[in-house]
């Protein structure tokens, strides 16, 4: 079909498993149209087929109820990229006039966990009962929709079983694939050469405009298609504490250290309270005055705050030290004692066997041969500790095997109990045997980190209510004077900064830097939004973010400045090329050389399977191939290559002995193809006509 020929043109493009993922057995259910709005009835078509707005609403809150914390755009999305491939697919089917019976639609049905193993279908044996199965719903007509709704999608699931399988079949390595693909590795040229590299010519001494890269990317339309855009400047102005609030906070924390006084109204008399210094419920005083909760967690040095983790470390016990910065938090710290071996470092060899949960094992073996296999290797370590190290690398059945078995630090009941009480139990540098649900462990305690118990009062240093009104004034001030005036210049005035532009597509989530704004994607695209157009969002812990509509690059050629870093350095190889070419004057390479001040080289025993250039010039297989091509003793016209142009005198060229079979390079081609099949919906939506009116609904 001519989809093939599609398929051997592209790259290695991996899709998402379709089978029962993309025809997924969702009880459909109607929902409110929440965020949906928009005229239109269709949201979209392919290859003209209309997608109806309605039915993709409902699959969308179908996604959103049944993924919780998805967002509607990312549930749209996705409900999008499922139409889109149905609808291909479909069309294939119906092309290759598919059908499927009623027993391919039942084995379809039973495959789905939700149905096969549903306790309501399963005879006494525990097994799927199709009568029980058929039974259930002629007793319950009420349930006939749902049945109906699940035999279609088992239908299109079956038949994208047979599709898969055709395509598989289609497929194929031919005995002449496998006899070129033994010439390309096999063959072999030997030639003298000579270089005129790009690198000799100065960038400055070519110039690409923007109509050249224009052009270029005219000859690769497909390549260079760009969905349409909205590029967005903005100013930033974030919500934060001032320096008043700082010192607010501060001066708070530092009243915290000693006693105060307050007036008992019970009393009538005024009341001394003890301070951080003096108070003799720590917990308590903490948790009456931190944002954060006492931790009674012992904490090694390393996990400490960077900057202060020496001085808190090293406090004597009832000692206090602070205010420090600690994040958006000012903090003062009681040490409360320290701790010997919070933490633990060790290697470990894990010997693993038939039915332990050690996900792959070097070699099979049983319980028995592999607690003897580890009793050896524990008496070589015993023998010779630094054997410990290379005996990792070659028998441990763990990942940690590529770092000679080191775990790294890791805190108490991190680790399966066995293994952790080992290491706890052991000083530095015991060595033993251990057996845990994943198999035998030869451990090596390697060391360990002391601790610290701190009480600290945190209290988070937040922008004051008289702070955020005079930043809602300022962003209020800067949106309306950016309205009228220049934004780059208003910005400037008021001592803002105008951030690098983002450029935006219509289903677009993320904005830049700033993440999920939503919000402001959605307004570029509004119809009444036009270049120019300002206006004010605030962002949630963050601030205020005035947008500027900048530029509408419509649906087309890419902005020749989103692709100059990339056409412009290939431009200019293709002119240093030319200027290059008109130096390369002679009939003899030695003339060649002369001509464009370069050496003759050497390149020996090259094949076409691997086409590279010795000396850092790396992969030329348009220069391999010319030397294939010529005779021995013929000189080439000058060839334009990846690093430079190439003049080439072949030399010889060796071609391998015949073979009857190719079969082991049939078998190659073979797996490097294996997963050809699954680049078909690509493939398909290369060439098929979708139109995308996603952007015209409130999403």
């Amino acid at each position: 079909m001519a989809v093939l020929a599609k398929i051997r043109q592209r790259s290695a493009l991996m899709i998402v498993v379709i089978a029962f993922a993309l025809f997924a057995f969702l009880v459909p259910s109607l929902f409110d149209k929440g965020s949906f709005g928009g005229n239109s009835k269709d949201v979209g078509s392919i290859n003209g087929k209309d997608i109806s707005f309605e039915d993709f609403r409902v699959k969308v809150s179908n996604v959103e109820k049944s993924q919780q914390g998805i967002t509607a755009t990312a549930a749209a999305n996705r409900v999008w990229d499922q139409e889109v491939t149905i609808a291909l697919l479909i069309s294939e089917f119906d092309k290759l006039g598919l059908r499927v019976g009623a027993k391919h639609i039942m084995e379809v049905l039973k495959a789905d966990q939700n149905i096969g193993k549903n306790p309501l279908f399963l005879n006494a044996g525990g097994m799927f009962d199709e009568a029980k199965f058929k039974e259930y719903f002629k007793s319950n007509p009420e349930q006939a929709q749902f049945l109906k709704d699940r035999e279609k999608d088992a239908e299109l699931n079956a038949k994208f079983q047979i599709y898969n399988n055709l395509i598989k079949a289609g497929i194929y390595t031919t005995e002449s694939e496998g006899k070129l693909k033994y010439e390309m590795e096999s063959n072999k040229a030997s030639f003298a050469y000579v270089a005129g590299l790009y690198s000799t010519i100065k960038d400055s001494d070519v110039k690409v405009s923007d109509d050249d890269i224009v052009a270029f990317m005219k000859k690769n339309e497909k390549k260079y298609k760009a969905d349409e855009t909205r590029e967005i400047e903005y100013v930033l102005i974030e919500d934060k504490a001032s320096p008043e609030d700082v010192a607010e906070v501060k001066a708070k924390i530092n009243g915290l250290l000693s006693g105060s006084v307050v007036y008992n109204q019970a009393t009538g008399k005024n009341d001394t309270l003890p301070g951080f210094r003096s108070a003799t419920n720590v917990v308590e005083f903490v948790n009456s005055n931190s944002d954060v909760p006492y931790d009674s967690t012992y904490v090694a040095k390393k996990d400490l705050p960077a900057v202060d983790a020496d001085k808190l470390y090293n406090l004597a016990p009832g000692e206090i030290y602070g205010p420090y910065m600690f994040g958006k938090y000012y903090c003062i710290s009681k040490s409360l004692g320290r701790k010997v071996g919070v933490n633990a470092k060790a290697s470990h060899i894990l010997i693993g066997y038939e039915g332990s949960q050690t996900p792959n094992t070097k070699e099979k073996r049983t319980k028995e041969e592999a607690k003897a296999k580890a009793e050896a290797i524990l008496a070589q370590v015993n023998a010779n500790p630094d054997s410990f190290l290379m005996l990792a690398f070659t028998a441990s059945d763990d990942s940690s095997s590529q770092q000679g078995g080191d775990l790294g630090f890791f805190g108490p009941n991190q680790m399966v109990k066995p293994f952790n009480d080992f290491v706890f139990a052991n000083p530095i540098g015991k060595v033993g045997l251990v057996e845990t649900p994943f198999g035998f462990h030869i451990i090596k305690v390697t060391d360990k980190q002391d601790g610290v118990r701190l009480a600290t009062i945190a209290q988070k240093v937040d922008a004051s209510e008289a702070t955020s009104d005079k930043v809602f004034t300022q962003a209020t001030k800067f949106e309306m004077d950016a309205t009228e005036k220049d934004f780059a210049k208003t910005a400037a005035a008021m001592k803002l900064t105008v951030a690098m532009p983002v450029t935006a597509r219509g289903m677009d989530e993320s904005f830049g830097p700033l993440g999920n704004q939503r919000n402001i994607v959605r307004w570029a695209f509004e119809d009444g939004t036009e270049v120019g157009a300002v206006k004010r969002f605030e962002v949630a812990n963050l601030g205020h973010v005035i947008a500027k509509l900048k530029k509408v690059n419509a649906e087309g050629l890419m902005a020749v400045d989103m692709v100059r870093s990339y056409v412009e350095p290939i431009l200019k190889n293709k002119k240093k090329a030319e200027l290059i070419k008109a130096k390369m004057a002679g009939s003899s390479l030695e003339a060649i050389a002369k001509a464009v001040g370069a050496p003759i080289q050497q390149a020996v025993d090259v094949t076409m399977d691997n086409p590279v250039l010795v000396g850092g010039v790396g992969q030329e297989p348009k220069v391999v191939g010319n030397a294939f091509a010529l005779a021995s003793g013929k000189l080439s016209s000058p060839i334009e290559g990846n690093t430079g142009v190439y003049v080439v005198l072949n030399k010889s060229t060796f071609k391998a002995p015949a073979l009857k079979s190719h079969a082991a390079y049939v078998s190659k081609l073979k797996a490097q193809s294996a997963g050809d099949a699954n680049r078909v919906v690509p493939a398909l939506k290369d060439i098929a006509k979708i139109e995308d009116n996603r952007g015209k609904f409130n999403y």
